[in-house]
């Protein structure tokens, strides 16, 4: 049964709570909300919290201010006990217009949207994320830098700083909200961690991610150090990748619609072929920041080239066959720096792009395409190198731009154009050292 607006009030009533925070993202991802007294739920339950749009980076321009924010029920969701006092708690908002139709800049409507044709092709899907971070120290003035006494590696159990706490602390706090977390682990590089969800609704998944990173990064608050989800914040180390696991079931069943005997069905096959039609085209969405392609290098266990595998996990997506009955596919280039919204949204209706035309993948790739010298010869893309390029292969790409709604795209698109050219006119540390007495 689904929780309504008469539930919220009731449970927040019942918790104590009083103060209720209003929860969503700008299109670039960045988390904002608007804090309300718990005597105001009823209102803000009808979508009666009115901001300024103009204020929050892509929404609408100062002649279109007006937007409400419509709390999603499904998603309140009451503060661990003793975090705070008295208790506070959270939803997670759509964006609506003053008539109360989506407002078109909404990261969250984008996802409904794409999630709505799945669900008229009769599919239901599920989203796994894994999600990788770094924990480092603060300086003497609390300023975050890059340094780690953490020297643990993959599944280390005492990697000896103060990382483990921070990622415990931060699991027991996601249980007691009620998030599905699975598994939580060192990762390869020093100061690195990552915290696994269980497959659950795709929009659903999207909130959680959303909210895992703020309290990730306020519980190493408190611990005196930060969290960030920079994709690769060292030079010489892996980055943190946010590998996105898929689900399709049927609706009517929930039977997994992507196995077969053991194998890729042929639906499964046509969503896979999706996933790597439209790859340049979505990349710039899945993997956003300057610093995202610091990542998608040679070396790192990140992938590079378009192309998937059941046997090895360098590929851009890989089958995975573990339980058979749970067969699905594990995309890998995302990292966690993504608006989560949209890069479902995107990666998703690539998907379904697939299994709508009848794609076919090329042949699986056993090999590990990290390392392959020979990528021309094997006849395997290349993912974009750049933001740049990035934004170029988006911006030819028509079904993800619809994907993205036109008015989310052209914002996107422009805002990160510019982060690009701020970049590229820049003159970096690297260039000073490499050449300043040289030339």
């Amino acid at each position: 049964m689904r929780q309504t607006a008469d539930d919220v009030v009731r449970l927040a009533q019942e918790a104590g709570v009083q103060l209720v925070r209003l929860q969503f993202t700008d299109i670039l991802g960045v988390v904002k909300n608007v804090a309300i007294p718990a005597a105001g739920l009823p209102d803000a339950l009808a979508g009666r919290v009115l901001f300024d749009g103009s204020a929050v980076l892509g929404f609408v321009r100062s002649e279109e201010a007006d937007v409400y924010l419509l709390p999603d029920p499904e998603t309140f969701r009451v503060d661990p006990p003793g975090l705070e006092d008295p208790p506070a708690a959270r939803m997670v908002c759509d964006i609506v217009n003053p008539d109360a139709s989506p407002f078109p800049g909404c990261p969250r409507s984008a996802l409904k949207r794409v999630l709505d044709q799945a669900g008229e092709m009769g599919l239901a899907i599920q989203v796994a994320p894994e999600v990788e971070f770094f924990v480092f120290e603060r300086d003497q003035q609390g300023r975050a830098t890059i340094r780690t006494q953490d020297q643990g590696g993959y599944f280390d159990v005492s990697p000896g700083d103060v990382g483990e706490d921070v990622r415990r602390a931060a699991v027991l706090e996601l249980l007691a909200m009620g998030f599905p977390v699975a598994a939580s682990h060192h990762e390869v590089a020093p100061g690195q961690h990552e915290i696994d969800l269980a497959p659950t609704d795709a929009l659903y998944a999207a909130d959680l991610l959303v909210t895992l990173r703020v309290v990730v990064r306020e519980v190493a608050r408190r611990f005196g150090c930060h969290a960030t989800f920079l994709p690769k914040p060292v030079t010489g180390i892996n980055g943190s990748g946010l590998h996105l696991h898929q689900h399709l079931s049927r609706m009517a069943d929930g039977q997994n619609v992507m196995a077969q005997d053991g194998h890729l069905s042929s639906m499964g096959r046509r969503y896979l072929a999706g996933l790597l039609a439209h790859a340049p085209g979505y990349t710039a969405v899945a993997n956003p920041l300057v610093n995202s392609y610091k990542r998608l290098v040679p070396g790192y266990e990140a992938p590079m080239y378009v192309g998937w595998s059941e046997s090895n996990r360098s590929p851009l997506v890989r089958v995975v066959t573990a339980p058979p009955d749970r067969l699905h596919l594990e995309l890998r280039s995302p990292d966690p720096s993504a608006n989560p919204y949209l890069a479902w949204a995107v990666t998703i209706q690539a998907g379904l792009d697939g299994i709508a035309r009848g794609l076919e993948p090329p042949a699986a790739q056993p090999r590990n395409l990290a390392a392959a010298a020979d990528a021309d010869r094997l006849g395997l893309r290349r993912l974009p190198d750049s933001l740049a390029s990035a934004l170029d292969a988006l911006k030819r790409d028509a079904l993800m731009r619809e994907a993205l709604g036109a008015h989310i795209a052209e914002q996107f698109l422009e805002a990160k154009r510019i982060e690009w050219d701020v970049y590229a006119e820049e003159v970096h540390a690297w260039e000073i050292d490499q050449y300043l007495t040289v030339y």
